[in-house]
């Protein structure tokens, strides 16, 4: 990784329109970050014709053949055994040393999987989380566990929170991201064991000053913290609700113009502002998942997502991998001392060290 040059492997036969939206969002990828490379694993067959295409991306890639690929439907343990698919090469490529990250739209669970197996995790992080940005009414908000860890001890939530706030510094820019705890109420007595203890953790570490507190559901779209921090099985849950409840949204809004001839003309007065509304909403701006937490950079791209989302997902790899995220991980959780004695389901916590 000397000289600034930067290789992300990536899986050229993940997603539902693969190898197209792979070799198209890197195109873009290449020309956004003139310093990378791409290690693109797949059928040479398919990615060839479209590389002589996409001048640029392919100025970028090395391909490595394969003609096997990970289906969509397939169970992450039958995916394990799977050594020589596109997606677990890539992965391989990252755990050799050959790349500092690595990008797929495929199988989630696989990937995950395969993550936590082969990269494995760094040290001091008990367990990995996936992490995602989406719109608030203040700007770009941060939220993890999306559903790596259905169930978290105290020592996961904090970690999460070390790992949140290192991700909105990298990705989204911010100098002192506010953290908060997601919980049934905002009150100090609300929620669980393990939700108090992590607070009561937070409030006495490094973060104490970023921590706001607990934060309810609504606080997600409200944007009234940076970043949310919850256990995946929650997250998750909240995730696919929102995604739920924009679409319909969406879908109301078109019958609405769609419905009259009288909406039809609200329409076209209306269509600046909508237009700015479907920019600021669109699902490609805020593509790609990362699992936080292993030795290298592992972003899940949507299956369902064109060229443009997917060049979004190389994006927020590269800032993870230019700006060396994980080292950064490290360091916070250096300054959580006392965090290896946080047990599972732990009750009050140890004395934080600042």
């Amino acid at each position: 990784m000397s000289g600034g040059v930067y290789t992300l492997a990536v899986d050229a036969m993940g997603g539902d329109s693969a190898p197209g939206i792979v070799v198209e969002g890197l195109a873009l990828a290449a020309e956004r970050h003139p310093s990378a490379k791409f290690l693109l694993i797949g059928d040479e067959a398919q990615i060839a014709p479209l590389l002589a295409r996409h001048k640029r991306a392919a100025a970028a890639c090395t391909v490595r053949h394969t003609p096997d690929a990970i289906p969509n439907e397939m169970k992450p343990t039958a995916a394990l055994r799977m050594r020589g698919a596109s997606m677990r090469m890539a992965i391989d490529a990252v755990a050799q040393g050959e790349a500092q990250g690595v990008v797929s739209a495929g199988n989630t669970g696989a990937l995950l999987a395969l993550a936590k197996i082969v990269v494995k995790t760094l040290p001091g992080i008990n367990r990995p989380a996936m992490a995602a940005i989406g719109p608030s009414a203040r700007g770009d908000v941060v939220m993890l566990d999306l559903g790596a860890n259905v169930a978290c001890d105290t020592r996961n939530l904090v970690e999460f929170a070390v790992m949140g706030d290192m991700f909105a510094r990298t990705v989204l820019g911010l100098t002192a991201p506010s953290i908060g705890l997601l919980n049934v109420g905002s009150e100090e007595l609300k929620g669980d064991d393990r939700v108090r203890d992590a607070a009561e953790v937070l409030r006495a570490s490094f973060l104490a000053a970023q921590f706001h507190g607990f934060v309810e559901g609504h606080d997600i779209a409200a944007g009234t913290v940076d970043v949310v921090v919850t256990d995946g099985f929650t997250g998750n849950v909240a995730l696919k609700t929102g995604e739920g409840a924009l679409k319909l949204m969406s879908d109301l809004l078109r019958q609405v113009f769609q419905g009259s001839l009288g909406g039809k003309l609200a329409y076209l007065l209306a269509r600046p502002g909508l237009d700015r509304l479907r920019e600021w909403l669109d699902p490609r701006s805020y593509n790609g998942a990362v699992m936080l937490g292993l030795n290298g950079v592992v972003v899940k791209s949507h299956g369902g997502t064109d060229g443009q989302g997917f060049a979004h997902a190389v994006d927020v790899a590269m800032d993870m991998v230019v700006h060396r995220f994980n080292d950064r991980i490290r360091d916070g959780l250096a300054r959580i001392v006392g965090l290896n004695s946080i047990g599972a389901g732990s009750g009050l916590a140890p004395a934080i060290g600042q």
